[in-house]
């Protein structure tokens, strides 16, 4: 929101910083002077290196496309241990089944049996072991 004041180096950057979040942005402006609410709409544009969209009263709407997120990729890294409910039915049939919790690490899987197993190396064929 703009207030009175105008254009303040403080609403220029909580603007940045919402077009860094979410790209599409609307200010509201609490002026009455149509000319100098067109005026701030364009200085606005051009200080955030922003696409004017719409000017509809009081309401500025700007646009700029969201910078690329840098994620660090780490090859070495293994799924984490996640927490796997289970339900055991009892030999009997009139009996509830009993839940376990059984902690899944990343190189294990649960079979349809309920059991933990560890996962195999994966097997690599002769001739691919000696082309490297």
């Amino acid at each position: 929101m703009i207030g009175n004041d105008g254009l303040t180096p403080a609403v220029i950057k909580e603007a940045e910083m919402a077009l860094n979040a979410h790209g599409l942005i609307k200010i509201r402006v609490l002026g009455d002077d149509r000319q100098a609410r067109e005026t701030m709409f364009v200085a606005l544009a051009d200080q955030l290196n922003a696409a004017p969209i719409q000017h509809i009263g009081k309401l500025f709407v700007l646009w700029r496309p969201q910078p690329e997120k840098m994620r660090e990729v780490d090859e070495d890294r293994m799924p984490g241990p996640r927490d796997v409910k289970v339900l055991k039915y009892s030999s009997r049939g009139g009996q509830r089944p009993e839940v376990k919790t059984l902690r899944v690490l990343g190189n294990q899987r649960l079979t349809s049996g309920g059991q933990v197993k560890r996962a195999k190396p994966k097997k690599i064929s002769v001739k691919k072991r000696t082309l490297g």
